[in-house]
């Protein structure tokens, strides 16, 4: 049997102490080539079924294991997968497991498995093919296995459920009898694998129960943050607050000899660590070590400097244009009126309930991580550049998340800091944790932007020419600066391209310029859910709303005015404003009146719109009671998860309009734990309702797109319900008025 954590049968009574002891068993297999949270590629020495193919392993009591290697982290990623190799394989879906293939496996078999990332909402939409074909694949070698076992053309036999029939003699056997006689089989050529037409599925596009929701409802499931390993100790770690600061000095001498603390260390140039026998008693030397730091260059910075920067940025000359249709100075010269706003969106963090942590393990010869991570690969190449190994002679051990967001991605500076600890304390196994506070300081933040909105009218009120103008951060020049092509950054234009694509605008104008002043703070920008999206859609959407108000238009016949060339957009906007009965009186609530906002966007590959019911109290107190959302992402693999995708996105969304935003105070964030850096709460959530009409014909993600229109719905029925316009979150910083 496996030793995947995802092989526990779901029900089994596991606690997490009964796993702590399996675990110290199973890692005694770690220096023998055995894995943890792995498994062997061929059949073990213990007589595991050998795999049918890369994808499916089909052991003699037909449980059914299917390998997935995205991330799960909460989306149910693992869930779609699998139903869709399910699909193909026509096995019992209530056979199936699954379990993670790891990345060194991946690269040993010539990355079998594909693209590890997940982010981006790609888990399924980049990857359903060839997981398919997976699926396909082996059903066609237990089929043939069947066949040759009765001397009969595989032709003549079919799959349903797990079990082969013979069409003309109607004997029949199952997989797992037939699985050992197909792993020996060699796989059919990926193109000689047909896949199933999308109106004969039975599996995709029902609304199945998680694979993973009891594991987490009685506590089998286990995170990062839980890992136990024989002989491990745990660190907590504290890096110079300041980006681009050092480690000057510190006085191990002075906590040594505290409880439980084994060592005390440097961790690369700008960071400094205690391990000790409990996180706590690490955590708390750490507090009481004297540290001497160099803030750098930008210890005097300030976040109202940055406003500074990103304000110059919006009338500067050194703009690199994202979309450009049109001649826009000739409308705005001609205009017979113009129309002008500009918004702001701040730094916001990933803030995951589990902070960064990974468990490393070293010695001269081999270095293992087990971690919770958005991209094994990714893991890998940094555990090997910390280890100073070959890639061969490591591995990374995936967990589950507790949550990722984008955090856990492209950036793994976790991982490199837990190997470089390992390394000095060479053979024992060290967990390293961050705190809640290490956490919100050494995040990569969401950018930080400005946007100057400039639309030209004609005498009737019609818009003759917009120009958008981004000033502000960019996430590859912070990431992955080789992907900046001429000073432009691709993704800065999320939601406002032409010509097809995974975030195309949904309007056309007679004459269009979006672009970008690039202006990079010294703090580290990363990919936050729904990445530059979300801001995009709130400046385009909310200034589109002020343009109807100011020329008497109703927002949503302007709004479809403008996309008469963009059929999937007006769907998905016609499908909220139908659900909520825009253009008549919503019902008062409580003796308030309720307004409405509209939204729409395209992001992620998936078309999506909102329309949010508000109402704003005498006093000022915002209630948000409805939100309608319409997805339409092309094909829909599992509804069910595709709702709790959308109301968790909403969570995510209305969050950081309400509350979030990181500030910067002499170099360094000042939001550090909970109490500063409020979450959304259970009593500001409105209802969600979640309309999901797939149209068919392309794969698009659902677990970031409508974020994006969480926002901009509720500021336009705020101004619908007091006048008001917010142009710059989060509302905390706003005072409402009725």
């Amino acid at each position: 049997m496996s030793s995947s954590l995802h092989d526990t049968p779901r029900g089994a009574a596991l606690n997490r102490r009964q796993f702590v002891g399996g675990t110290a068993a199973a890692a005694a297999t770690v220096a023998t080539g055995g894995f943890v949270f792995g498994f062997p590629t061929t059949a073990s020495a213990q007589g595991q079924t050998p795999e049918v193919n890369a994808w499916v392993v089909v052991q003699p009591d037909e449980k059914v294991v299917i390998r997935i290697a995205r991330s799960e982290m909460g989306q149910g990623t693992l869930t779609g997968l699998a139903q869709m190799v399910a699909e193909e394989l026509e096995c019992d879906w209530a056979r199936v497991t699954t379990e993670y293939p790891t990345p060194g496996q991946s690269l040993a078999r010539k990355r079998v498995w594909g693209n590890f990332s997940t982010g981006g909402s790609r888990g399924i939409r980049e990857s359903q093919e060839y997981v398919r074909k997976g699926g396909a694949s082996a059903r066609l070698m237990l089929v043939q296995a069947a066949a040759q076992g009765w001397q009969v053309p595989a032709a003549e036999c079919t799959a349903s459920k797990g079990v082969i029939t013979h069409g003309p003699s109607g004997r029949k056997t199952t997989y797992g009898k037939v699985a050992a006689a197909a792993a020996k089989l060699t796989p059919p050529a990926a193109a000689d694998v047909p896949l199933k037409d999308p109106k004969d599925w039975k599996l995709v596009g029902q609304r199945l129960a998680r694979l993973d929701t009891a594991d987490k409802v009685n506590g089998q499931k286990i995170f990062g943050a839980d890992l136990k390993l024989p002989g491990m100790l745990n660190a907590a770690i504290n890096a110079c607050p300041v980006f681009g600061g050092k480690l000057k000095s510190y006085n191990a001498a002075a906590v040594e000899k505290l409880p439980g603390v084994k060592k005390v260390l440097a961790v690369g140039d700008n960071a400094v660590a205690v391990v000790a026998d409990t996180w706590w008693h690490a955590k708390k030397a750490l507090d009481a070590l004297p540290v001497e730091w160099d803030f750098g260059p930008h210890a005097k910075a300030q976040q109202a400097e940055f406003n500074a920067v990103l304000k110059a940025g919006l009338d500067a000359t050194d703009a690199v244009v994202g979309n450009s249709q049109g001649d826009v100075k000739a409308a705005l010269a001609g205009a017979a009126r113009k129309i002008e706003a500009v918004y702001a969106y701040p730094h916001q963090n990933h803030a995951t309930m589990e902070p960064m942590n990974a468990t490393a393990k070293w010695t001269p010869e081999r270095c293992e991580v087990w971690t919770p991570t958005q991209n094994g690969e990714a893991s890998l190449a940094a555990t090997a550049t910390a280890a100073g190994l070959p890639a061969a002679q490591c591995e990374v051990y995936k967990i589950d998340l507790g949550g990722g967001f984008g955090r856990r991605g492209a950036v793994q500076d976790w991982i490199t800091q837990a190997v470089q600890i390992a390394r000095q304390m060479p053979g024992v196994p060290v967990k390293l944790l961050w705190s809640r506070e290490e956490d919100m300081t050494q995040g990569r933040y969401h950018p930080i932007t400005q946007a100057k909105m400039t639309a030209a009218l004609d005498a009737q009120g019609n818009i003759t020419g917009l120009h958008m103008r981004i000033s502000g951060q960019s996430i590859l020049a912070g990431v992955a600066p080789q992907n900046i092509r001429d000073g432009r950054d691709p993704v800065v234009f999320q939601g406002l391209n032409n010509g097809g694509g995974e975030a195309m605008i949904g309007y056309t104008f007679p004459a269009l310029l979006v672009d970008h002043a690039m202006r990079n703070p010294h703090v580290p920008p990363g990919f936050w859910r729904g990445v530059n999206l979300n801001q995009n859609a709130l400046y385009l959407e909310c200034f589109l709303d002020e343009v109807a108000h100011a020329t008497q238009q109703d927002p949503l016949a302007l709004r479809r005015k403008l996309m008469a060339n963009h059929p999937k957009h007006l769907a998905v906007l016609n499908a909220v404003a139908e659900r909520v009965g825009w253009g008549t009186p919503a019902a008062d609530i409580n003796g308030q009146k309720v307004h409405r906002g509209l939204c729409v966007t395209h992001g992620f590959g998936s078309y999506v719109a909102a329309c949010a019911e508000v109402s704003v109290s005498a006093d000022g107190k915002l209630t948000m009671h409805r939100i309608v959302a319409a997805t339409d992402c092309g094909h829909a693999v599992n509804p069910q998860q595709i709702e709790a995708q959308v109301e968790g996105s909403f969570v995510y969304g209305l969050g950081a309009m309400l509350h979030e935003e990181c500030t910067v105070k002499d170099g360094r964030i000042e939001q550090r734990n909970f109490d500063t850096y409020r979450s959304l709460r259970i009593s500001e959530m409105p209802k969600v309702e979640t309309i999901i009409m797939p149209s068919g014909g392309f794969w698009g993600g659902v677990g970031e797109p409508t974020i994006a229109v969480a926002a901009p719905a509720v500021l336009n029925a705020i101004f619908a319900a007091t006048g008001q316009r917010i142009r710059e979150l989060p509302i905390k910083q706003q005072r409402l008025r009725a």
